[in-house]
């Protein structure tokens, strides 16, 4: 097995704008060992949202006088220094590419690699479900405070570490087994819903584009209880809406499912609309309204 060298990285963030990064965790792992960690706040100069605070815990008040991210974007380059750099899902790595940027710089060639899809190529009782950072630390034995960016990132690195380990793989072959053509599909109607999870009995559809990737979306609901559809009908209980790209749209203002949606809504059935972070804060456990 080659030696493993790469950075692991979580961010947490003030609002449903990826790029609002208020909190930055990065873990360096060379040769198989941890060799640094760097945490810091992060005032992203924007307005803080109820529901990520009930997350993560940080407010306005908390980073008043923290670094901008202008101010740390010399220090990222060199911790990640054309390192593989791995995130849990693609949230971490849609958001620190859109704040680079907003700043108007970027991060230059660099590999990523998602420690949530290793987790599902790796254990297979996480393969549809429980894939998350907490099970994930509890099944390898790590005590970790969720939300905190470095201690996220630390699981991160433990993850890749430990799959590497269980599979007798360096990082060349883990990459391999990411590529797309390696995952097995599946559709959306074939996830389980878990009966403990918190949002049993909610019948969800997704529609635009979100910050993590649709089938981890759906796989993610899957394990919050709710039932997963591909389509909206009349018995779907709330639809998930990301960002609309307006060119696929027909030049209509919203999807298909959308509109049909609120068609039903109108004739008496129950559909919630939410945005993607009302769904997160709902799966939190706060409810936006």
């Amino acid at each position: 097995m080659d030696e493993l060298s790469f950075v692991a990285v979580d961010v947490e963030t003030a609002n449903p704008d990826a790029a609002s990064i208020c909190q930055l965790g990065v873990v360096v792992v060379e040769n198989g060992k941890v060799t640094k960690e760097w945490k810091t706040l992060i005032n992203p100069e924007v307005d803080f949202y109820f529901a990520n605070i009930a997350i993560h815990g940080i407010n306005a008040a908390d980073v008043a006088e923290a670094p901008k991210f202008s101010d740390v974007i010399d220090q990222l380059k060199r911790l990640f220094g054309g390192r593989v750099i791995a995130s849990h899902s693609g949230f971490d790595r849609r958001a620190l590419l859109k704040a680079f940027e907003s700043h108007g710089d970027d991060l230059g060639e660099v590999r990523w690699l998602d420690s949530m899809m290793l987790a599902r190529r790796t254990w297979e009782q996480f393969a549809l479900s429980g894939y998350g950072l907490s099970n994930l630390a509890a099944h390898l034995g790590v005590q970790f405070q969720h939300h905190d960016a470095l201690e996220d990132a630390k699981v991160v690195a433990q993850i890749v570490l430990a799959a590497a380990s269980e599979l007798g793989a360096g990082l060349a072959a883990i990459e391999r087994l990411l590529r797309p053509e390696a995952v097995k599909r599946v559709r959306p109607e074939s996830l389980e819903a878990n009966p403990q999870g918190p949002l049993w009995g909610e019948v969800v559809v997704f529609t635009g584009s979100l910050t993590i990737p649709r089938r981890d979306a759906q796989s993610f609901a899957a394990e919050l209880g709710c039932e997963v559809r591909g389509g909206v009908s009349k018995k779907v209980t709330m639809l998930v809406v990301g960002d609309q790209d307006v060119s696929q749209l027909a030049g209509k203002e919203k999807s298909s499912k959308h509109l049909k949606a609120e068609q039903l809504i109108s004739t008496g059935h129950h559909i919630r609309i939410v945005t993607e972070g009302d769904f997160m804060a709902l799966a939190s456990g706060v409810d936006p309204e």
